[in-house]
């Protein structure tokens, strides 16, 4: 079996895992602790990957990142960067899609944490960066690692939007469920079962992972 395109599905989902939890805590933060003009209309922008169908945001990445539109003949004039059919749109385009399973998990978890512990470490002179790390991120491991593990299994199994942006170019876009796509299509049904086990492996275990978190939590309330 080739194993070229888990190791590639593996290296799109890490980065885009790594990239969204840059991104996400300050997001998070600001949607939860920070009042400001437009932060409905940001809200819904982030989390429109959730209902908006993975072929309709291709499409329109398609449309600006081409190399016929201007933002993609800036782009390959100035920085030799093509972003469609090639492993750096991929990755843009799922930090983009996969962006609200990492920022919503956190968001959840500032918004839990008890206003009277804040409050307290404002009473006792805390700056805002002194309370953001030392209460605020270790009070909300939990959020941010299902932040983590939903943005990975979610890029990892992805196949409308990286089919449109990416297509099926061996070692650059040919992610696994690609490969699976492919083979059925070459009626390899072994090798697309095989394919399918291993992504179902995976999903299977992230799903445990999350809920043994959930169960972990309780446990310790109860105690």
């Amino acid at each position: 079996m080739d194993w070229s395109p888990f190791l590639l599905s593996f290296k799109l989902a890490l980065l885009t895992a790594l990239v969204l939890l840059l991104i996400g805590i300050p997001l998070a933060y600001a949607l939860s602790f920070v009042n400001w003009r437009g932060k409905r209309l940001v809200q819904a922008l982030i989390a429109l990957p959730m209902v908006l169908p993975p072929t309709v945001l291709g499409f329109y990445f398609l449309l600006v990142f081409s190399p016929q539109s201007s933002i993609g003949t800036f782009l390959n004039s100035f920085f030799d960067l093509q972003l469609v059919f090639s492993f750096s749109g991929l990755l843009l385009g799922s930090i983009i899609y996969s962006l609200p399973f990492m920022v919503q998990p956190i968001q959840n978890a500032f918004e839990q944490l008890p206003n009277d512990m804040l409050q307290f470490a404002r009473v006792l002179g805390k700056g805002k960066w002194a309370i953001f790390k030392k209460i605020i991120l270790p009070n909300s491991v939990k959020g941010i690692a299902t932040g983590l593990v939903l943005s990975f299994a979610h890029t990892l199994g992805e196949f409308g939007l990286v089919l449109m942006i990416g297509g099926n170019i061996p070692n650059e876009t040919r992610v696994a469920s690609i490969a699976i796509y492919e083979s059925v299509e070459l009626m390899q049904m072994e090798q697309a079962n095989q394919y399918a086990l291993i992504l179902l492996l995976i999903s299977f275990v992230v799903l445990v992972f999350i809920y043994s978190l959930g169960n972990n939590s309780k446990r310790l309330v109860r105690w």
